[in-house]
C-alpha cells in the first residue's frame, strides 16, 4: 500500500510539474511528457484516436496512469489492443467533451462520455469517476483538462 502511494505521488508530481510549466501542449503530448501513461497513449494510437485528442477540443480526459492498465487481469490489454474497435469504445469512455475542472464537479453527476454512455461521479470522501479514485485534478492542456485516475474504467456491457 505505501509502495503504491509513493509510486502515485511521483506519478502526480511528475504530472502536475510538467503540466503546469507548459499547458500549451496538448493532451496528448502532456500525457506523454509526463512518462506515466505509456499504455494510455499507446492504447490511443492502436484505436486511431490521436489525432482527434490533439485537436481542438475542449475535452476532459479521466486518465489512467500505466499502473491502472496493469492492474487489469493479465491479457486484458494485449487483447484490446489487438481489437482496435473495443480499445476505442473503452478510450473514449474515459473522454466528457468539453471542459470540466474539478470545481464544476458536484456528487453524484452524471457525465455523458464520447461513448454516448454515462459515468457517475462522486465527490464525498474524495472524488471518484465510476468508482475510481481522482489522484489528480485539474492538469491543464492546450486543449482541455486532464483527471489522473488509478484504475480504467469499463462501460456497462
Amino acid at each position: 500500500m505505501l509502495r503504491n502511494t509513493l509510486i502515485a505521488a511521483t506519478a502526480v508530481a511528475t504530472l502536475a510539474t510538467s503540466a503546469f510549466a507548459m499547458s500549451e501542449k496538448d493532451i496528448v503530448d502532456t500525457a506523454v511528457e509526463a512518462g506515466t501513461f505509456t499504455t494510455l497513449v499507446a492504447a490511443a494510437e492502436a484505436a486511431g484516436l490521436v489525432e482527434t485528442l490533439k485537436g481542438d477540443g475542449p475535452f476532459t480526459v479521466f486518465a489512467p496512469t500505466d499502473e491502472a492498465f496493469a492492474a487489469l487481469p493479465e491479457g486484458t490489454v494485449e487483447s484490446l489492443l489487438a481489437d482496435p474497435e473495443a480499445l476505442a469504445a473503452i478510450l473514449t469512455y474515459h473522454v466528457v467533451p468539453g471542459e470540466v475542472m474539478s470545481t464544476d464537479l458536484s456528487n453524484n453527476m452524471m457525465a455523458t462520455t464520447v461513448n454516448g454512455a454515462d459515468v457517475t461521479i462522486m465527490t464525498e470522501g474524495g472524488v471518484t469517476v465510476d468508482g475510481a479514485n481522482v489522484v489528480a485534478a485539474d492538469i491543464d492542456a492546450s486543449n482541455g483538462v486532464i483527471h489522473v485516475i488509478d484504475a480504467v474504467i469499463l462501460p456497462a456491457s
